[in-house]
C-alpha cells in the first residue's frame, strides 16, 4: 500500500521584491511549505481566491495599497495568520500593523531562519486555539446586554445581532467572562485560551484584546469591559450571569 504524506500548510509572500519572494519561497519550500507569491494587494486576493492559505508574509511597503491596509481588509473577514515585514526601525508602523490585526511582526532585514521560526510559532498558537475544549458547564453567559454562548460558539449584541469572532477572540472572551472582576496575567490568558504552545514574550494576547474592544466595547479607546490593569493585566469588569439551559426554549 502507497501512503502520501501530508501536504504541509500554504504559506502566501506578498512582497514587491521579486528577489526577496524567490529566496523565501525556496527556503521556505525545503522546510516542507506549499509557497505561493504576490507582488502587490491585488495578485495576493487572486491567490487567496484560488485555494486556502494557511498563513500570510505581508510586506508593509507595497505599490498600491500598502501592507496595513490590505491586512485592515483581510482582518474584516479572515483569521488568516499574518506576520507583517516592516523597515528596520519604524516602531510606529508596527505597532499600528499588530492594532489592524497582524499577529507578529519581523523587521528587514532578517534572517530566513528567524520567519521560519515566526511561521512555526504562530501556526503553532492558532492551532492550540483550535483546541481549546469547551467548558463543562451549561448555559450561555449574559454580560451587559450580551449573550455568549459556549456550546454554539456564538455571540450576541444586546441587539440580538450576531457578532463574528475569530476561534482566537471567542476563547480569549470565554476566558474572561467565565472569570469576571479578577486580574488575569497574559500568561494566564494565554494558559486559559490558547494552552502553552505561545511563545514567551508573547504579546498576540494583546493584539487579541484591542480587536474584542473593536467588537464590544462602545468606545474602544475607553474601556469599560475590559480593563486594563497597570502592571498587572487586564480585567474584566461585568457582572456576567449564566442562562438556565432551558431559558431560550421556555421563553
Amino acid at each position: 500500500m502507497i501512503r502520501t504524506m501530508e501536504p504541509g500548510p500554504r504559506i502566501l509572500i506578498v512582497d514587491d521584491d521579486r528577489e526577496i519572494r524567490d529566496l523565501l519561497a525556496r527556503f521556505l519550500s525545503r522546510h516542507g511549505y506549499r509557497v505561493a507569491t504576490a507582488a502587490d494587494g491585488r495578485a495576493m486576493q487572486q491567490v487567496l481566491r484560488d485555494g486556502r492559505v494557511d498563513l500570510i508574509v505581508l510586506d508593509l511597503m507595497l505599490p498600491g495599497e500598502d501592507g496595513l491596509v490590505l491586512c485592515r481588509r483581510l482582518r474584516a473577514d479572515s483569521d488568516v495568520p499574518i506576520i507583517m515585514l516592516t523597515a528596520m526601525g519604524e516602531d510606529i508602523d508596527r505597532i499600528v500593523g499588530l492594532e489592524v490585526g497582524a499577529d507578529d511582526y519581523l523587521p528587514k532585514p532578517f534572517n530566513p531562519r528567524e520567519l521560519l521560526a515566526r511561521i512555526r510559532a504562530v501556526l503553532r498558537r492558532f492551532e492550540a486555539a483550535a483546541r481549546v475544549p469547551l467548558p463543562p458547564e451549561e448555559g450561555a453567559l449574559l454580560f451587559s446586554g450580551w449573550r455568549l454562548d459556549p456550546a454554539a460558539r456564538r455571540l450576541t449584541d444586546p441587539e440580538g445581532r450576531d457578532v463574528a469572532l475569530t476561534a482566537a477572540e471567542f476563547n480569549l472572551l470565554l476566558a474572561f467572562a467565565q472569570r469576571p472582576n479578577r486580574v488575569l496575567t497574559r500568561d494566564q490568558l494565554l494558559d486559559l485560551s490558547r494552552g502553552r504552545d505561545a511563545a514567551p514574550f508573547d504579546r498576540s494576547v494583546d493584539v487579541q484584546i484591542s480587536r474584542l474592544r473593536r467588537k464590544i466595547e462602545q468606545d474602544p479607546a475607553r474601556p469599560e469591559l475590559i480593563r486594563t490593569v497597570r502592571g498587572g493585566g487586564y480585567a474584566f469588569s461585568a457582572v456576567v450571569e449564566r442562562e438556565a439551559p432551558d431559558a431560550r426554549s421556555s421563553g
